[in-house]
């Protein structure tokens, strides 16, 4: 049976709902999602921190922090008391130079490039990092109360010298860094932090550090005989206040023997009476 034209069916392709036929490509090649399907979820501010591809590993990391940024092999970071004590003991001779710093402040971060590159240009000084607001109580125990500051250690001299420098007082940490940084030796044993600092760091409940100070009993020997000393100067004893005797009258003998050598004609006479007898 014939039908008529306007009547014929006319084939259509059938179209589907399915994404896939639905997406449609980019400029650059990716793909782009339709705009039907729900939008992902932004984070805020309070989402874990941007990762990026670090080269030597390949693998994605969290972004490194400004004061993770350029550090030198011969630059370390602070633990805690007993690390930082331990630190400056097992160091020697060697130049050791304490950097306080805080996260916030700025000018800790924008010193910190060119105390990377100090530490590069003197390998063999030792840099101690200590995070202001990891280590209260230990900055507090060390008077420390000023950002950036800087303590400078050594041997058996212990602490050399201690400021507070920023970018626009650099030459202070340089002049510091050639005054200090020559060769040294010496066979005293390396002293580190001072006796009053180690017994606040021991005070301090907060840290988790415990100092005995070492007994020294030939300074307290030495202090008494000291006193004892002065004590009988002050108040002199019974043979002290005795007088002193009076010298002996010479030999008779002797004293006549004087006065006839002093006078001539009495040594004549006695010359012609030995002569007659």
């Amino acid at each position: 049976m014939a039908f008529p034209r306007s009547l014929k069916l006319r084939s259509r392709p059938l179209t589907t709902n399915n994404s896939s036929s639905a997406r449609c490509t980019s400029a650059s090649g990716g793909e782009l999602l339709p705009s039907t399907q729900p939008k992902s979820h932004v984070p805020s501010h309070t989402s874990a921190p941007p990762r990026i591809m670090t080269r030597s590993s390949g693998i994605i990391g969290k972004a490194q922090k400004w004061w993770e940024k350029g550090l030198q092999p011969n630059m370390r970071e602070v633990m805690g008391a007993q690390h930082l004590v331990d630190s400056l003991l097992s160091s020697g001779d060697k130049l050791v130079v304490v950097d306080f710093f805080s996260p916030g402040c700025g000018g800790c971060k924008a010193l910190h490039p060119k105390i990377c590159q100090l530490a590069e240009m003197n390998p063999d000084v030792l840099f101690l990092q200590v995070n202001y607001e990891e280590h209260k109580s230990m900055c507090y125990a060390l008077n420390v109360h000023v950002l950036p500051f800087f303590r400078f250690y050594r041997g058996a001299h212990g602490r050399l010298c201690s400021f507070s420098c920023t970018n626009a007082t650099i030459k202070k940490f340089k002049d510091a860094l050639a005054k200090y940084g020559a060769d040294f030796c010496s066979l005293e044993p390396t002293k580190g932090l001072e006796e009053k600092e180690l017994l606040a760091l021991a005070a301090n409940k907060d840290l988790s550090f415990n100092y005995a100070p070492k007994p020294q009993p030939s300074v307290v020997a030495s202090e008494q005989e000291k006193i004892i000393t002065e004590k009988a100067v002050a108040t002199p004893g019974a043979d002290s206040e005795r007088p002193l005797p009076l010298p002996l009258p010479l030999p008779l003998p002797f004293a006549a023997q004087q006065k006839m050598e002093r006078d001539p004609e009495k040594r004549t006479l006695i010359s012609k009476g030995r002569s007659t007898s």
